[in-house]
């Protein structure tokens, strides 16, 4: 191996030691662009966090991918040694559960939308309580008389439910099979692919005001 080959060698050993230092030490998933600053311009980071992926596959611990964002997380197969750390939650009800994979599937998707499927009223506070959780979030303002607020998932949602992407979640049949989905359907409703979070032709971006507000849909 050539000076050049031990230079670029060490260089690269010590990037991958500043992803698994920071990513480490991160409270939540962190995406090439924040990660960049502690490298130097031109570092191919996601190229780098693939070989710091690759070599942690197998271990205990593995560095996975949330979307666009990384983060360490334990193996799924030693998760179960971990359940007696974990916090006690409330399930969700069936409502919000409902409600959340009509989201997933159907993003962005307004609140009289996701009425249409459930062929029930969803209240404001099922939405809110998966707002506060982190797995859906206010995406913008349809491009329709009331401009309803459109509504979508977020990284923590893909990350809580160990998902790379949307195109990761399960097929309709067995969301269906689960009880999750069990009223009339839109023809339109299809397994998602990958979706990139940006706003679509039909929808507005919020106003300053709609964050933290209310909203009135009816």
């Amino acid at each position: 191996m050539s000076e050049k080959d031990d230079n670029v060698s060490e260089v690269l050993e010590r990037h991958l030691r500043i992803l698994e230092a920071i990513l480490f030490a991160a409270s939540e998933p962190l995406d090439a662009n924040s990660l960049l600053p502690y490298l130097g311009g031109g570092v191919r980071v996601v190229a780098t966090l693939k070989i710091l992926q690759q070599r942690y596959a197998g271990r205990g611990v593995n560095l996975v991918r949330r979307g666009d964002k990384w983060a360490f997380r334990t193996a799924e197969d030693l998760g179960f040694l971990l359940r007696r750390e974990e916090q006690e939650t409330r399930p969700l009800s069936r409502a919000s559960l409902e409600t959340l994979s009509i989201i997933a599937y159907h993003q962005p998707s307004t609140r009289a939308e996701i009425e249409e499927v459930r062929g029930v009223a969803t209240g404001k506070g099922t939405l809110d309580l998966l707002m506060e959780a982190g797995w859906i979030r206010m995406r913008g303002r349809r491009r329709t008389p009331g401009r309803p607020v459109t509504y979508g998932t977020t990284d923590a949602f893909l990350d809580h439910f160990g998902l790379e992407s949307l195109g990761d979640l399960p097929g309709l049949d067995e969301l269906k099979g689960s009880g999750l989905l069990s009223n009339r359907l839109p023809p339109d409703m299809q397994i998602p692919l990958p979706f990139d979070g940006q706003l679509r032709d039909d929808e507005d971006p919020l106003e300053p005001d709609d964050i933290g507000a209310d909203e009135a849909e009816d």
